[in-house]
């Protein structure tokens, strides 16, 4: 599966290029033992995150990345690809985040986001409110974490 996108590039995207059913295809991340290892003894200093011993012996049979690390590397790919460069406003939060697989080093990871819905606000026009599902897969087409998002938008100027 190769990386599909919206229609209108990020640079130039507004809340009218979130179409419901668009579905976008980012990747590739490739998670590294050093980069594991790092992000959790900085932000989440458990065993199985810090120690391919100690992880050796845990529930996961070994060494996994940190959900919050498996986040952080999927913002960046949100950030870069998918989040309009031009009109993204705020993110008035995250719905529904799951970890439903660990993620080892080698994986290589990919996002899936489907634009779910998109509606115009009510009391501020000028903008929308893009709901997302983003998925994130391994290697082997597993969903190793999913989440809904929320975002707004500026609409295009509209024509008076």
């Amino acid at each position: 599966m190769g990386d599909r996108d919206l229609a209108v590039p990020v640079t130039d995207r507004y809340f009218e290029d979130y179409v419901p059913g668009a579905t976008c295809v980012f990747g590739e991340i490739a998670m590294t033992e050093s980069d594991i290892i790092e992000f959790a003894r900085r932000y989440d200093p458990q065993p199985m995150h810090t120690d391919p011993v100690a992880a050796a012996c845990g529930p996961f049979g070994g060494l996994i990345a940190s959900g919050w690390h498996t986040t952080a590397c999927v913002m960046r790919v949100l950030v870069e690809r998918y989040l309009s460069h031009v009109a993204a406003i705020v993110s008035p939060g995250i719905d529904e985040m799951r970890w439903k697989a660990p993620v080892r080093p080698g994986d290589v990871l990919r996002v899936r986001v489907t634009v779910e819905e998109a509606s115009v606000s009510r009391s501020k026009p000028d903008r929308g409110l893009v709901r997302s599902l983003i998925e994130v897969l391994n290697q082997h087409d597993e969903v190793v974490q999913s989440m809904r998002a929320m975002n707004l938008f500026r609409r295009r100027k509209l024509s008076s």
